[in-house]
């Protein structure tokens, strides 16, 4: 399940997703100097060829949910394909205890970087701290520290941003329709990232006085919630044009429900890039027309930064000497027109 970002996060480094995934932020030097003007970074940038050897302790909550495992195997993957990286990865843990106690091995082992997506940002807060006072850099993924001096860089999600991309992709599709109606299948409510989709979707949905919400319905991120919640809606609202769901993973259960109504008169967006949701937008034969990303490949390029860090090195493209503090990934709409761009990123 994606996971909490502070609102202040989203100010950081907008990046888009093919870029991050594919490690192109992170390769390279900055090669088109000109004569005039201000001199571009002339100190080393990180690229794929092997250097200093870095060894990399991931630490990350319970795979219990499609797209936690995808931060896992891409955190995996990426490591794989540099020779001069070792990983050294806990057992996931859903227990701040016991993810404090995982953390704090690493930093005994003394570990060069750490990659940590904590189970709860601002119980580990202080394990960050921890590692930053012994001289560890800590790489915070998605969930944040409490605290900036926790973490050297942030990189995640953009839970607010993905209200806005689903609010003005329904937007212009129904942009000529008069009195349209929309509703929207949450996720958990008790979840700040849940509010903050809802934010940006309404935000976005402002742009367009011909539209209007006129239901939603707060799930729990899992296939039962997702038909048992996206029924009531169906049965609640007879006619309506889009709906958009939060999560792709409750989205195998609202498609379910909406099959088994025998509805077809709306058009459905996901959210976070599911393989499943790849695939029904590929083939094309469902309600499903397209997901808006929260990419698990943010694990991978969480990697990069870490290898970055451990050598020294800054970003290929960019000015500065250093790696940004800050790094937000874009909410990408993937549609029938792109899909096959993203398909290889699908988590399962």
């Amino acid at each position: 399940m994606p996971a909490p970002m502070s609102p202040t996060s989203r100010r950081g480094l907008l990046l888009g997703t093919a870029a991050v995934s594919a490690g192109a932020l992170l390769t390279g030097c900055t090669s088109n100097d000109t004569k005039d003007g201000p001199a571009a970074n002339s100190g080393p940038a990180a690229d794929g060829k092997p250097g200093k050897h870095v060894t990399i302790g991931f630490a990350g909550p319970q795979a219990d949910h499609g797209w936690l495992n995808a931060i896992n195997d891409n955190a995996k993957s990426r490591a794989g394909t540099y020779k001069d990286v070792s990983l050294e990865i806990t057992e996931g843990s859903n227990d701040t205890a016991a993810q404090i106690g995982q953390i704090e091995t690493l930093i005994n082992k003394k570990v060069d970087v750490l990659v940590v997506l904590p189970a709860d940002g601002k119980a580990l807060t202080q394990v960050g701290l921890k590692a930053m006072r012994a001289g560890i850099p800590v790489v915070n993924l998605d969930r944040i520290f409490n605290s900036p001096q926790a973490y050297r860089c942030w990189i995640g999600g953009d839970n607010y941003g993905m209200g806005l991309s689903a609010g003005h992709y329904i937007g212009e599709k129904l942009k000529g329709k008069k009195n349209a109606k929309v509703v929207e299948l949450a996720g958990l409510d008790n979840l700040e990232l849940t509010k903050q989709r809802t934010e940006g979707f309404d935000a976005a949905l402002k742009n367009y006085p011909n539209i209007t919400k006129v239901a939603r319905q707060a799930a729990e991120f899992t296939v039962e919630s997702g038909q048992a919640k996206m029924s009531q809606l169906l049965q609640a609202q007879p006619g309506f044009d889009a709906l958009w769901n939060h999560d792709d993973d409750q989205g195998v259960g609202a498609l379910r429900a909406i099959k088994q109504a025998g509805r077809s008169d709306f058009l459905m967006v996901g959210g976070a890039g599911a393989l499943s949701a790849f695939q029904a937008i590929d083939a094309g034969d469902s309600v499903l027309k397209a997901t808006v990303l929260y990419p698990p490949t943010m694990a991978a390029s969480a990697i990069d930064l870490a290898r970055a860090l451990g050598q020294g090195k800054g970003v290929g493209g960019l000015a500065e000497f250093e790696i940004p503090a800050s790094l937000t990934l874009y909410s990408a709409v993937v549609d029938k027109d792109n899909v096959q761009q993203y398909m290889a990123t699908g988590f399962k």
